[in-house]
């Protein structure tokens, strides 16, 4: 039988994710139905996946036999490097990073570290390092990290409740017309494989909504500023092919290569600025990030070309 505490750092978290980040090597699975059979209790009582854990609770599981656990990823010096040069703001209650383009937010499908595992580690034993939200692997810039529970679920509910603003900005195809200056469609994602996610735009999908500003005109390209009103999973991505207007380097969602922009490894589309309610004080607060070199040499050569 383990008797497990719940401090600060876990005050707000959910139950399932509380013991998953804990009992490691526990199938989501098998978690769940403890729970349903009343073999997890907190303090004392029955419990659901989702129920809120107050500092101070104990949690009471039932004796198990966990599998062995290959050792934690550790980030390499030269990521830990990277992200300590990468962080915008932080304070005892959160964190916000510019995300380097290439790195998952997380671990899974054959990736052993994600930025949130790197984080972690680079915070110590103990302490709670949780995503407020996610980023697609190939986009760089501002993201949110909780240092504590209460603190993510309030960040998660001002994200639900439109209180918090992300500003992005997107090198796309073609010259994006100035009087274009809000895409509104709905959105369904499909799940063909293990691991992959394709989006489409379907009128019975889930209502998505994403406002945009032309910033720059190139020969074949635009800058544009996108403000995602709803947050849908490749919402700016798909929102900008159904416009006409894929995103450079976007291979999932760029079905007609009108112009050759050379090797691009990444996807330009870029987290720019986030503002939000800070979760403790109440102030309103803005962290931005600068573009990454990648985007802002082929900004300079586009605006160079146009020059000539």
């Amino acid at each position: 039988m383990q008797l497990i505490d719940v401090s600060e750092h876990a005050d707000g978290q959910r139950l399932d994710n509380f013991l998953l980040s804990r009992l490691k090597g526990l199938p989501k699975s098998h978690l769940y139905r403890l729970i349903r059979k009343g073999e997890v209790r907190l303090n004392k009582k029955r419990c659901k996946p989702d129920s809120r854990l107050t500092a101070g609770d104990i949690v009471r599981v039932a004796p198990l036999r966990l599998s062995a656990q290959a050792p934690a990823a550790v980030p390499g010096a030269s990521l830990v490097q990277l992200l300590g040069s990468s962080v915008l703001y932080e304070d005892d209650h959160l964190l916000a990073v510019n995300k380097p383009a290439g790195l998952a937010v997380h671990a899974g499908s054959g990736l052993r570290i994600g930025l949130i595992e790197a984080l972690r580690s680079m915070a110590g034993e103990g302490q709670f390092r949780e995503l407020v939200h996610r980023l697609d692997k190939d986009t760089s810039g501002c993201i949110l990290i909780a240092k504590n529970g209460k603190v993510l679920k309030m960040l998660q509910a001002d994200l639900k409740q439109k209180v918090m603003a992300k500003t992005y900005q997107a090198l796309v195809h073609g010259v994006w017309p100035k009087d274009l200056h809000q895409v509104d469609v709905s959105l369904h994602k499909h799940q063909p494989h293990a691991g992959e996610r394709i989006v489409t735009v379907q009128a019975d999908g889930k209502a998505s909504l994403t406002r945009f500003r032309l910033l720059q005109s190139f020969a074949g390209a635009s800058l544009v500023e996108a403000m995602p009103v709803t947050g849908r999973t490749h919402q700016i991505r798909v929102h900008c092919q159904y416009a006409g207007h894929p995103i450079i380097g976007d291979s999932k969602y760029t079905f007609d290569r009108r112009h050759d922009f050379g090797a691009v490894r990444h996807l330009n589309l870029h987290a720019a600025s986030l503002c939000f309610r800070h979760p403790v004080s109440g102030q309103s607060l803005t962290v931005a990030a600068p573009l990454r070199d990648e985007m802002k040499s082929l900004i300079d050569r586009l605006d160079e070309e146009k020059r000539r």
